[in-house]
């Protein structure tokens, strides 16, 4: 299970999407993550569905490496999908599909469910791309970049930039750390995989002493070397590599702004268009 977490990881290759700028990609995939929201018909995600795949294919990625970081959190999805389902009172004079005891569930619940399901999975799946094609040193440089204007108010923005530096460098550690313990125990006869939700819990709490000891040993660890090489975060400092816009960034740029500029037009006409169905379902 947990080697199906891609998030923090990167997969070198020599595309497109790779040589852009990180700070272009950072800006594109928050605006992507913000488009998502104004997707409301099946038709427009059919759309950003080839959209994504036409990235992935670019950015000469393993779609089986995207894919598993949506199938890490598959669960948490497919609870957040059934919740809306049953929690979705239908709207005003909807006929019920099922109404038993005080279950009702409507026609309006589950494509909202679906929708919500549709854009969790496009969520995930965009910050995978970022991630997968960027360094963490690179997206620590693109972070402090971009938030250099909140020095005037006296933000520690390198500070900021480098925890969440060593906070991607350190999650796929974990997991494999995580990984290594599980299958240590399993070795030793623990049973992770037999019982209900509530006996698989309690055997995972062995596994979090160790772990959380392998946490603290490795920031430690961290801690030593930063201090031996006389790191100073409020000193300023210089960057081995000075990122600069490219013609790649600005033929993205247009891509991705012209793509969700129909985006932005199409939910605008929703409500005017509120008959067809198309538009909404």
């Amino acid at each position: 299970m947990f080697r199906d977490v891609t998030f923090g990881q990167y997969y070198p290759a020599d595309s497109f999407v790779h040589k852009m700028d990180a700070r272009i990609k950072l800006v594109l995939t928050l605006l992507f993550m913000v488009g998502v929201f104004f997707v409301k018909s099946f038709a427009v995600f059919g759309f950003l569905t080839v959209f994504l795949l036409v990235i992935i294919a670019v950015a000469r990625l393993p779609l089986r490496s995207v894919l598993r970081s949506v199938k890490g959190i598959m669960v948490l999805l497919l609870f957040t999908a059934v919740i809306n389902v049953f929690f979705n009172k239908g709207t005003e004079g909807e006929t019920p599909l099922v109404d038993w005891w005080k279950i009702r569930i409507y026609l309006s619940g589950i494509v909202q469910a679906a929708k919500i399901f549709l854009r969790l999975i496009y969520l995930v799946v965009g910050s995978s791309v970022l991630t997968l094609t960027t360094t963490p040193v690179d997206l620590t440089h693109a972070v402090e970049s971009l938030l250099k204007p909140l020095r005037i108010v006296r933000f520690p923005v390198h500070e900021f930039a480098l925890i969440m530096s060593l906070t991607l460098s350190f999650i796929p550690s974990l997991i494999e750390e995580t990984d290594r313990i599980i299958r240590a125990q399993k070795a030793r006869g623990a049973d992770f995989d037999t019982g209900g939700l509530i006996k698989r819990a309690k055997a995972f709490v062995p596994i979090l002493i160790p772990l959380l000891v392998g946490g603290f040993r490795r920031a430690e660890e961290l801690a030593n070397a930063m201090n031996s090489r006389c790191y100073e975060g409020a000193t300023k400092r210089t960057c081995m590599r000075v990122m600069r816009p490219t013609w790649r960034d600005l033929v993205a740029g247009l891509i991705v702004v012209a793509f969700f500029t129909g985006v932005f037009l199409l939910y605008g006409m929703a409500d005017k268009w509120g008959g067809v169905v198309w538009l909404y379902y």
